[in-house]
């Protein structure tokens, strides 16, 4: 099981708008092959800062969904809100 964490820097304009767009694809992206898990949090410190958490079957099921249309229609809405470059990791429990 691969988790999945992007961490996502918003300008505060941005950041109900995301909260919504996000809380509207959530079942859309859950429900992808090989998802199987998928949740956003906010940084208790700094409201602008959101995590998506996710857990994949394997990591070509995280490609898979990077290339499909859902994802390019969400991150091109996602992205136009960045205040500061995305980050993401694929993390094993050990």
């Amino acid at each position: 099981m691969i988790k999945r964490i992007v961490k996502m820097t918003f300008k505060a304009e941005f950041v109900e708008e995301f909260v919504d767009l996000f809380n509207s694809k959530k079942a859309l992206i859950a429900a992808v092959e090989g998802c199987t898990f998928v949740e956003l949090l906010q940084d208790a410190s700094n409201p602008n800062i959101f995590f998506t958490y996710s857990l994949w079957k394997e990591e070509s099921y995280i490609e898979a969904y990077r290339h499909s249309e859902l994802f390019k229609h969400v991150w091109a809405q996602t992205k136009i809100g960045f205040d500061d470059k995305p980050e993401a990791w694929s993390l094993l429990t050990v």
